[in-house]
């Protein structure tokens, strides 16, 4: 890829971390944050504007300004579980945002390459490891509103590449996320802000994992060798029980922790076994993840034991 790209959702938790990969290795990046946000910090090779996403005319500005050479669409709705609280606000940001920011390309005649980043979600339960062709069939809103930004982004005549990533993890990831939450747990144990007390949900579901890191180099491997219109699941093809992600942040604890269940982190709907197939990915880009799981939550409780503050 040649010339600038242009990350949508840069502040976000994946947004973020391609920014890196891209600032990093020489690209010039223009990175979106959304309206009311803390400010980001300035960087060489990146440049910010803040952007309401629904805000057509203010994206098509944007967009007429950086003329991109690439498109990564991060923004939107990311909790699963906030889309049941709020359906409505998960339809707006990742559908009509989705809609938004391809109509303004289509409006400044961009004919770019755009990564639009969906979800693994949006596929029926099953303990096999899902490929692109299996059944689709969301349970829950947020999956309801990640197949619909799919539908639209593919019905938008541009060259859109379709992510469907699974779960990923790493660190500046939120405490939302079940291997996030541990982690922050964990260093607030040790800071003495809490007591020597781990709350828990399920244990014993199994998810597909991949560090978040690999998850951007695969976005970024799309742009350059992905087939539009193509869906590519992004996954590490491996499933982790929820325990053996906290024993081995556990491994890691520098006091001793006790677990207990948490009825309220109890969620029955949750799918037992969700592992993807990244084979598609694979053959057509040649992309593999490759931070093994342990250097993933090891990070992620570094990351999370910088930012907690001493008792």
């Amino acid at each position: 890829m040649h010339g600038a790209a242009l990350i949508t959702g840069a502040t976000g938790f994946a947004g973020g971390h391609l920014v890196d990969l891209l600032v990093g290795s020489g690209v010039e990046v223009w990175g979106l944050a959304h309206r009311g946000g803390a400010p980001p910090r300035p960087r060489d090779g990146l440049r910010w504007a803040t952007v309401d996403v629904l805000d057509r005319t203010a994206v098509r500005d944007v967009l007429e300004q950086a003329r991109p050479a690439a498109i990564y669409h991060c923004a939107g709705h990311a909790d699963v579980h906030e889309a049941w609280k709020a359906p409505a606000r998960a339809l707006r940001l990742n559908v009509l945002g989705t809609h938004t920011l391809l109509e303004a390309c289509r409006e400044v005649q961009l004919t770019c390459r755009v990564v639009v980043t969906g979800s693994a979600m949006i596929y029926a339960q099953r303990t096999a490891p899902i490929a692109e062709d299996d059944p689709i069939a969301p349970n829950h809103p947020y999956g309801v509103s990640k197949l619909a930004q799919e539908m639209t982004a593919a019905a938008s005549g541009l060259p859109v590449l379709l992510a469907r990533p699974f779960n990923h993890a790493g660190p500046r990831q939120s405490p939302a996320y079940v291997s996030s939450a541990f982690a922050q747990q964990i260093a607030r144990i040790e800071a003495g802000l809490a007591p020597p007390v781990l709350r828990v949900g399920n244990l014993d579901a199994q998810r597909d994992i991949t560090d978040v890191r690999d998850t951007v180099r695969a976005y970024r491997a799309l742009i350059d060798s992905g087939t539009p219109l193509r869906p590519y699941n992004v996954c590490s093809g491996r499933g982790y029980r929820m325990r053996d992600l906290l024993d081995a942040l556990l491994s890691h604890a520098r006091v001793r922790v006790s677990v207990e269940v948490d009825p309220e982190r109890l969620r029955p709907s949750d799918n037992p076994v969700v592992v993807g197939n990244h084979a598609r990915l694979s053959a057509d880009t040649g992309w593999q993840p490759r931070i093994p799981i342990e250097r993933t939550l090891a990070d992620l409780l570094e990351y999370w034991r910088s930012v907690t503050p001493a008792a």
